[in-house]
């Protein structure tokens, strides 16, 4: 193995001028395998050692949630219910990564594939990172970066969880990857700018701009880029050609369509943002609020800079650094993507005094491990590569093994609610059968929270549409007058189930509260109790049977509540059924509902109305529940009856 203090760097990988008598030399010395060792191997072919660490890091964190989450989470729950939609624009965020789970819903249609959705884009962004960092420090000093941002809790644990963060990743990476072949001329050698270099900042301004779709955090990272072009000596030459230009042109043509949507919705999302960001209380928070992102950010940081740590310590005796394959240029923009996003994050928080978010941090950390490795000027040799290889794989399998026991082994002893173990299926099919039991037809449409209606909205069979929030500003793709013609459900958990939330009201005042039951999460001890009521289909759209509105094509686009809900006096029914709450004990109310069916809904059912026993409810059973019969011609109803103060 010969040592690189004594050869230069080849033409392929060096800038500048590689027939120079000063050329420099590498960061890592000449490995060929010295033997059978893993590392040997590792060392004769990073590539394929790169290419083995992303698999198996796609494997580790699409198994591990596949396995252990019994519930799609809430950033998957909306991302269905949202991406179904197929809108330039929503209240909240862009729509890219909600576009792409719905993609994934149809072509693969099982929950596996969201979490693999979110491996394809750490993995794509840390191969972008390889890529960028190989011609400056070669293709160890390559897979030691890749392995050292690979540490970062963002890139495991949370990235699970597809969401708009995870979808900035590649898009960020490739953004540092073309700035800099685009101020190097296009290719991995020095000298002036060259028009092959035009294809890089294409690239740039079209990276920037999908990044708009993803996440509007991308401005932190364009800001730092565009300053950098006017105030560094060497940049500055850019604007000289027409690439910049270019960049601008393509980011904003592909922003585009979503500007003009922006700006007919009043900047909507915006809204969302400024609600995440504490607002200051007083110059204090100019000083504590970038302090406290600091501290959360060198905390995410720890396990990466102990894969660092073997390239400064043990210091050996003697060893001076090694000259590197960057000149200052390719340093000062490495520095750059490094710190450039992050110190502009601090720089806003200590301008406006506004709070900050720890999970920001996603994408700014993706080129420390290059910045890193050519800080340290060391040799990449076998023993540095094989101990950062080991403490990335005790960090890999720590973090692996904290997933496990957070939702394997802790939901037994501690009492923290975990959105993954709510019964979102266990919810739906049984709604789905009371719904259709009652009004002879599936669930069209469900009025509620974004969590409770999207999990209905995932997992009944009918795949139902949500008014999320019973507010049509926030689902303005819900034309009202079909859902009043088709019917509704309207589902609450957060409140008291006798009681319809006042925002349902408006939308649903004719709605029949239906008894409450309860549902026990699928691990841990916590319980459900849900709210639920029914506004009936109009009896001409229910004569002619109701189907479920169909999944739109991409980029389709005052009543005081229950009070007044009864039976009619004109209704003759066909068939009715009562249950009487087992909460008639609760302080404020009680609730008696008769509930009516067709006849023959009826006909083939046992005179037992006792629900299936799949769930814990807290309806009674027995003489508490009864059932009688009536004329096939007669009409479908709903009556509840309230009483004050509840019955003894």
């Amino acid at each position: 193995m010969s040592n690189s203090r004594n050869g230069g760097a080849t033409g392929k990988f060096c800038y500048g001028n590689a027939n120079s008598a000063r050329s420099r030399a590498v960061l890592e010395p000449s490995m060929a395998p010295a033997g059978n060792s893993f590392i040997a191997r590792i060392a004769a072919s990073p590539a394929r050692a790169l290419a083995a660490i992303l698999a198996l890091h796609a494997a580790v964190w699409t198994a591990l949630p596949a396995l252990l989450y019994p519930n799609l989470p809430l950033d998957l729950i909306e991302a269905l219910l949202y991406g179904r939609e197929w809108q330039l624009g929503y209240d909240k965020l862009p729509p890219l990564p909600w576009w792409l789970v719905d993609i994934v819903y149809r072509t693969i249609g099982h929950d596996f594939g969201y979490y693999l959705l979110a491996q394809v884009a750490v993995v794509a962004a840390l191969a972008v990172v390889f890529a960028m960092a190989r011609p400056l420090t070669g293709p160890l000093g390559a897979l030691l970066a890749v392995l050292i941002v690979d540490g970062l809790h963002y890139l495991n644990y949370t990235a699970a969880k597809f969401n708009h963060d995870v979808i900035q990743l590649p898009f960020w990476a490739l953004a540092g990857f073309a700035f800099h072949r685009a101020l190097r001329g296009g290719a991995p050698r020095g000298g002036a700018l060259k028009s092959g270099a035009l294809r890089y900042w294409l690239l740039l301004g079209l990276s920037i701009g999908i990044s708009l779709w993803a996440k509007y955090f991308v401005v932190v990272l364009a800001v730092p880029l565009a300053l950098f072009t006017l105030l560094d000596r060497d940049a500055r030459r850019a604007w000289a050609t027409p690439g910049p230009y270019i960049a601008m042109a393509a980011a904003l043509i592909a922003m585009a369509p979503h500007l003009v949507w922006l700006v007919k919705n009043d900047f909507l999302p915006f809204a969302y943002a400024e609600h995440r960001a504490l607002p200051s209380r007083g110059m204090i928070d100019h000083v504590w609020h970038p302090l406290q992102f600091t501290i959360s950010q060198i905390g995410f940081l720890i396990p990466s800079l102990l894969i660092a740590l073997p390239l400064f310590w043990p210091r050996r005796a003697n060893e001076a650094p090694v000259a590197v394959r960057a000149d200052a240029f390719d340093r000062r923009i490495v520095a750059l993507l490094a710190f450039g996003p992050v110190a502009t994050v601090l720089a806003l928080s200590a301008i406006s005094g506004r709070g900050t978010v720890a999970m920001w941090g996603y994408p700014l950390w993706m080129y420390l491990g290059v910045w890193i490795v050519l800080a340290a000027r060391r040799a990449v040799d076998e023993r540095r590569l094989a101990r950062a290889f080991v403490t990335w794989a005790v960090v890999l399998s720590c973090l692996a093994a904290a997933f496990v026991v957070n939702y394997a082994v802790l939901p037994a002893r501690d009492h923290r609610y975990r959105a993954v173990f709510y019964p979102g299926e266990m919810l739906a099919d049984e709604l789905s059968m009371r719904y259709r039991a009652i009004t002879g037809q599936p669930i069209a449409y469900v009025i509620g929270t974004m969590w409770d209606g999207g999990n209905v909205a995932h997992y009944a069979r009918s795949h139902p549409r949500v008014l999320i929030d019973g507010s049509a500003a926030r689902a303005p793709w819900i034309d009202l007058d079909d859902l009043r013609a088709r019917g509704a459900l309207v589902l609450w958990t957060d409140s008291d189930p006798a009681v319809m939330p006042v925002q349902y009201r408006s939308i649903a005042a004719d709605a029949a509260i239906q008894p409450p039951f309860e549902l026990k999460a699928l691990r841990g001890d916590h319980v459900t109790t849900v709210g639920w009521a029914i506004l009936q289909p109009k009896r001409s759209f229910a004569q002619i049977g109701q189907k479920p509105p169909p999944r739109p094509s991409p980029f389709q686009g005052e009543g005081i509540g229950s009070a007044r809900c009864g039976s009619s006096a004109t209704m003759r029914p066909s068939s009715s059924s009562t249950w009487r709450s087992m909460r008639a004990a609760r302080p404020r109310s009680c609730v008696t509902a008769t509930t009516v069916f067709p006849y023959l809904s009826t006909s083939s059912r046992s005179t037992s109305n006792t629900w299936p026993l799949a769930l814990e409810s807290s309806e009674p059973v027995g003489s508490s529940a009864r059932i009688s019969g009536g004329s096939l011609a007669s009409a479908r109803a709903t009556a509840t009856r309230w009483r004050w103060p509840p019955e003894s």
